[in-house]
Parts: C-alpha cells; structure tokens; sequence
C-alpha cells in the first residue's frame, strides 16, 4: 500500500499496532519465582485470557532470554494443565540448572494445518516452529553465574591427591579449601585453573548453530594435595567475592587398602523435564537414586564411580550437559567420577582416525561436539591427548588408569586408534605388563563398545573384529579379571572367554586364564536392538540365549563391584527394585598365611574346577556331631524361607526371549 498522504500511512501503523498490543495484553504469563534461592525446588507457570485454546499451544523455554523465537531449549504443552481449556492454566517445572544467563517462557499458537513433519526431533515427532507468539513472561534467574556449580572429584595423577572441577560464569579467580575438620580449622587452600571453548571450536551442527550453542561458562580444575591415606576430608570450592558452593566430603584414596568398592555403568545420559530436540534418558534418575543409597550406606568407606561411555548424550545440545552435571552432583561431589569417551560424546565425520573398515561405525553421533565438552569438563588420570584437527581444544580423556585397593583399573578408547602399533595400543600393554599383582590381584579393563555381545549390533561387527585381533590378546596374555563394555543398553554377562571359546560355566570360580566380559551399557539409554535372531529360523521372533552368555536381560541398572585379596564380586542391580539380580565370584587364588581358597571363601560355593578340601579334626567331628540334630532343623526352616523369598524374585530367561 502506498498512500498519498504520509501522515495517513503513519496513522494507520499506529492503529494497527496498538490494535496488535491489545490483542496480545489480553493474554498474560507469568512465571515465579523471579529468582530461585537455594531452597526453591520448582518454577510456576501460569497463563490466562487465551481465545480459542488448541491442544497444540505450548510454552517454549529460553535461556538467555535474547534467544529467537526459534532457538528455544524446550517445550511443554498448555494440555498439560487440567484446565487448559479455559483458556487459562497453570503448569510446573522442576528447578532448572544455572545456566548463568536468566529463563524466559514465551506462549506459542501451533494451529494444526501448520503441524509439519520437516522439522521433526530424535524420535521423528514434529517439533514447534516458534511462530505465532501470544506472550512472554518476566525473567527468572536461577542461582548466581558467580557461584560454583556442578562440582564433581576425581582421582588425580599421585594416590595422595584428590581433584576437584566446578562451572563458574566467569573466569575470575577462585580456590579449593579443605581439611579433615568440618568446622574449617587448619584447612589447607589450593589454586585452580579455568578452561572453556568457543562456538567456533565445535566441529558440526547442532553443536555448532544457535539452537545448540549456549555458553558453557568457565570449567574450574583444582588438585588437593598431601592426603592422608583414607581419610574423610571436607570441602568447598569458590571465593569471598564470588560465593562459595556448599561444604562436601569424600574419602582420600588408599593404595593399600585390602578392599575395593566400585559402582561401574555405561551410556546413563540424563533427564531434562520438557520436551527437547533429543530423546533424555529418565531412567537416569534412579540409576542415581539408587548407587547414592549404596554409597550413604558404607559410611566411612573409599569407592569410585566408573561411567564407561556415552556420558550425558547431550549430542550437540550444550544444556543437556547442564542438566547432566546438577543430576549428578549428589553422588559425584562427594565420590571420584571417571568416565571413558564413548560415540555420542565424539563421532562426526571428519574425526581423525577413520580406518577403511570403519566407514559405516564413526557417523555424527556426536552431534558436532567433536569430544571438546567431555575434554574440558573432565579431567582423568595421565595425559593422553588428541589433537581435533580443527583449532580447538585438544580431545582427552582417552586412555589411563589407576590402582584402588585390590584392583587396578585400565580405561581405553573405542573411538581412536587401538590397533597394534598405536600410541594407545603401546600405553595398553606397557601398563598390562607392569601391573603388581600381589599388590593388585585383579584387573578390570574398561571401554565403551563390547568385544562381545549377542544384541544384533551388526553395524559394529568390523569394529568388533578388530578389537579382539588386537585387543584379546592382551587381555588373556595379561590375564585381565574383567572387560567391561556399554553401548549396548542391556546388562550381559559373558562365561571367561578367549576366541568365543568359555574356560569355566559357573559364576564363582578361581580365574581360569582369560577375563569375564559384561555389557553393562543399561543404565539409562533405552533404545537398542533386538538379540541376535536364530538363523535356522530367520522369521520366527526367537532369540536363543548362546551359551557363552551366562545371563542377560533388558533392565535398567548399574554394577557393583566389591573385591578383597582373595575374592572379586560383581553384581548387577536392577533399578526397578534396587535388589541384586545377578552376581559373578571370581577368586584370586591369593590367601593369607596358611589358609586355603576354602578357608578364605567359607561357605560360598565354588565351581568344580577350584578345589575346596579341608583337613578337620576329630575334635572338630565331635563338636560338630553334637549339634548335627540342631543344624539340621536350622537349615530346613531357612531352605523353606530362601524358596518363599527367591520364589518372588526376577530370574533370567536362560533358554530364549520372545
């Protein structure tokens, strides 16, 4: 339109646009509390005075508040209200990770004719396309970007040593304090220092674009010194100016230790209470809830965590790490967190090594984070490193171990050079071959795709392949207690093994020559595919448990691990019920003085191949006649208990799955 009279023209705009603001003043949102203390647990979302609502309107999620329309971090549906209809409502949000920049909620119109399948998330569902804004809310802020947040320890390079990482908004100076009186008196203070990455640093989209994108903040990594050997210390990270995080505790490692405890899952991932881009992992949350029950319990005794793989599957949307660090700060700020790297933190197509056979397994899995998020925001034992080939941060994290108590723990990386001959491959074996085993008579190797398993992994069999013409032979010539695996997310429990062949079929036995491999990649991830089918009957839905795999199913869960001199137990607990449902023995042949196995193990009961013979005396038969009657009436009371109890309890399917 082009109208003669100018000041026509402007009249009109102005018509119009106070026309718009009326229209778009009847409906309000509101959204409190405006700043969430430490203390407020949930955001309140409420809106009013909608015309016409349709189950399609939805409240997107911003953070910072300067975000288009289009880039929002998630979503929920006014339908989620019971009184959506009315135009009116209200719904509820758990309290969100600091993101150091402000929340901002907008209202959206999503009519139905505009409801497309060209723009669809993770699980191929239309996502919103952020048009047809009705209102906006107030700001709410959550924490102080100055204050520490997400705080999590790990192991460091000397046994006397314990490391400590943090987020902060800005670079500014901050510090450790610690010491073994909760009060404060006599407590030591340590330096830190601080790394981040830059948008351009990522490798690909959406970790790269401004729907991914967001500022990771300042990573803070700080090293307590001089520890006592297991000692409980106590800690805060922070400055004056900047605030303090609250006070944490954890126990000092102890090399000499004679028990180990460990609690050990792969491909956990996180919750993230809207709807996103991506699928997040729900069952994380009891996967937490239940391992920080398990580490209230031992009190005063040292453990680890060991998250082998496929750690936040954030896939390029840097929130979701947020959201990952604040879900695991309970247990990982108090107890040392040790990660390997696994597909989902690193793949994408222009990844330095990518061997010819390897063509279909290293995809974009990694969502363009290229492994820079997992190099800065953790920090494990020695220095293996990797150049991303593209300016930013080198790539780290990748190989390394330690020694906790009994065991001695290597970790490795699936996703980088591992054959004969490699940087990694030679780290591997020289660490292998100069293991104390008196000192730590077990070893458990760690990494993130399975050596072996029988889901219908088919696009990994190359992979496969390659790690157990280069890889097993390690393991058996250094004779390796346990190899466990994630990826896949299922808990699986493999026979000893070399070449497909089982050296033992019970599950409590003196190591015979070769490790034990676990898929234990069921700790949050639900995705996966079926076990492999039996090819004499390609149509039938049957799935034949092979032999050499001793017990599988598809519960989610964790592992844990106890072990003493003589004997290494692993145990998978469900998390549907937090109870034990499988457990292996394996015993060193280590005892004291002159007790046997027998002696060391009691009464457990061991496999056929481990001998159990005891020299009693007659002293002995003689007592043991005298109560023969007593034991025998105890032992039917707790055989009819042990068949009510074991009667309600899950077992596998050992022959097939349907």
């Amino acid at each position: 339109m082009h109208p003669e009279n100018p000041h026509l023209a402007f009249l009109f705009i102005a018509v119009a646009t106070l026309a718009a603001g009326e229209a778009a003043a009847a409906v309000t949102l509101t959204a409190t509390p405006a700043k969430l203390t430490s203390s407020d647990r949930q955001i309140t979302i409420r809106w009013s005075g909608l015309p016409a609502p349709d189950a399609l309107d939805y409240v997107a999620i911003y953070s910072p508040p300067s975000s288009r329309d289009y880039d929002f971090l998630g979503y929920l549906f006014l339908n989620g209200s019971a009184t959506w209809r009315s135009g009116a409502g209200e719904l509820s949000l758990p309290r969100l990770p600091a993101l150091r920049a402000p929340y901002q909620f907008r209202l959206f119109r999503w009519p139905a004719k505009e409801y497309s399948y060209h723009h669809v998330d993770h699980d191929r569902n239309p996502l919103p396309h952020g048009k047809h804004r009705v209102a906006v809310s107030g700001e709410v802020a959550v924490g102080d970007p100055a204050r520490p947040e997400q705080v999590h320890l790990a192991f460091a390079d000397r046994v006397d040593e314990m490391r400590v990482m943090f987020v902060c908004g800005d670079g500014g100076k901050r510090v450790v304090r610690y010491g073994l009186d909760k009060g404060e008196k006599d407590w030591k203070e340590v330096g830190t220092e601080a790394r981040t990455y830059e948008q351009k640093h990522m490798c690909d989209s959406p970790a790269n674009s401004s729907v991914g994108w967001r500022d990771p903040g300042f990573v803070f990594d700080g090293v307590m010194t001089g520890l006592e050997p297991g000692r409980r210390y106590f800690y805060k990270v922070g400055s004056d100016t900047g605030g303090w995080s609250e006070t944490h505790s954890f126990i000092s490692r102890d090399t000499e230790a004679n028990e180990t405890i460990a609690f050990l899952f792969g491909d956990m991932g996180t919750y993230v209470p809207y709807n996103t881009y991506i699928r997040t992992q729900v069952e994380s949350l009891s996967t937490v809830k239940w391992i920080l029950r398990d580490i209230q319990a031992l009190g005063d005794k040292p453990a680890f965590i060991s998250h082998i793989g496929d750690i936040s599957y954030a896939r390029g949307y840097s929130w979701v790490w947020d959201h990952f660090f604040s879900q695991i700060e309970p247990i990982a700020a108090n107890t040392p967190y040790h990660v390997c790297i696994g597909n989902h933190e690193y793949d994408w197509p222009l990844q330095p090594w990518k061997p010819w056979w390897a063509s279909g397994i290293y995809g974009k899995d990694g969502g363009g984070e290229c492994g820079i998020p997992y190099s800065v925001k953790f920090r494990m034992p020695g220095n293996s490193i990797l150049p991303t080939g593209n300016g930013g941060p080198d790539t780290r994290n990748l190989y390394y171990s330690f020694d906790s108590g009994v065991v001695h723990f290597v970790y490795m990386s699936t996703e980088t050079n591992f054959i004969q001959g490699s940087d990694q491959y030679n780290f591997l074996k020289a660490d292998l071959e100069r293991v104390n085993r008196t000192r730590t008579p077990f070893v458990v190797f760690q990494g993130h795709r399975p050596m072996y398993t029988s889901s219908n992994e088919a696009r990994d069999a190359a992979l496969k392949q390659q790690m157990l013409q280069h890889l097993e032979p390690l393991l058996v010539t250094y004779n390796v207690t346990l190899a466990l695996w994630g990826h896949v997310h299922r808990y699986e429990r493999f026979c000893p093994i070399k070449n497909f062949q089982c050296l033992n079929m019970s599950s409590s036995f003196q190591y015979p020559g070769a490790p034990v491999h676990f898929v234990i990649g069921m700790a949050g991830a639900e995705w996966q595919p079926m076990w492999q089918p039996r090819h004499d009957h390609p149509d039938v839905p049957i799935f034949p448990q092979p032999d050499r795999s001793m017990y599988r199913g598809g519960e989610f869960g964790y592992t844990k691990l106890v072990a003493t001199r003589e004997k290494l137990t692993l145990m998978y607990v469900g998390n549907h019920d937090g109870q034990v449902h499988d457990v292996v023995e394996i015993f060193s042949g280590l005892v004291s003085g002159n007790s046997t196995a027998a002696e060391v193990v009691d009464n457990t009961k061991l496999s056929t191949e481990v001998t159990t013979e005891r020299k009693i005396s007659p002293l002995y038969l003689e007592i043991g006649g005298s109560v023969m009657f007593a034991l025998l009436l105890g032992f039917l009371f707790g055989f009819l208990v042990r068949r009510k109890k074991e009667a309600a309890q899950w077992t596998p399917v050992k022959n097939e799955e349907s």
